[in-house]
């Protein structure tokens, strides 16, 4: 499967456009995490904690899309983006989208 956050894929053609796809996932920090991340945020610098809880979920985010673009037909995914929003006060919403497309070699 091809992702790109580009409009066109180099040496390819869109040959049809299948529609929108996403993938998304929620993801919250177990209390421990919870506690070193409050701890690190008063000496100041990176929350490592959360830094590779929000790596994961991207990646997990962008996988679930990849599965419902191939369910849909396609090989590639074009304009590529993501998002994310905060529900409650401890969890994360990721989401990953673009446009599920069909293409080939030029």
């Amino acid at each position: 499967m091809i992702v790109v956050t580009t409009e066109n894929i180099p040496g390819y053609r869109v040959k049809e456009v299948l529609g929108p796809v996403f993938g998304l996932t929620v993801r919250s920090r177990g209390i421990g995490g919870n506690i070193m991340a409050g701890l690190r945020s008063i000496m100041g610098g990176e929350i490592k904690e959360y830094t590779s809880m929000l790596e994961d979920a991207r990646k997990q985010a962008m996988d679930r899309m990849v599965q419902n673009a191939r369910a849909m037909g396609a090989d590639a995914v074009i304009m590529m983006r993501y998002d994310s929003g905060e529900i409650g006060q401890d969890m994360s919403e990721i989401v990953a989208y673009g446009t599920a497309v069909v293409v080939e070699r030029t």
